[in-house]
């Protein structure tokens, strides 16, 4: 809001002088109205949640990796066996 005053001064050898004066009030501060610190916060949610599911995925690649680790485990040991069994067979066979 503004206010304007407007002065007029007679002087004594009679010339008058108006001076006007334009008076404003302070532009009031800007502020964010806490929208800031709320977006701050969102983008925190957002890092972690996002950091989260990251850490899942290497999880779910780690278990991925142990499970084909046990299976060739596994084809390993059946290997072991028939070739067990092949060299029984070939024992009796000879005898």
């Amino acid at each position: 809001m503004s206010e304007e005053r407007i002065t007029r001064v007679d002087t004594p050898e009679g010339n008058t002088h108006v001076r006007t004066e334009a008076i404003r009030d302070a532009e009031p501060a800007r502020s964010g109205g806490g929208m800031t610190s709320v977006l701050l916060v969102l983008v925190v949610v957002a890092v972690l949640i996002g950091a989260f599911v990251l850490m899942q995925g290497q999880d779910a690649e780690i278990a991925k990796d142990n499970a084909i680790a046990g299976a060739a485990d596994s084809v390993g040991n059946a290997a072991e066996s028939v070739g067990n069994a092949a060299d029984q067979a070939a024992d009796k066979i000879a005898n």
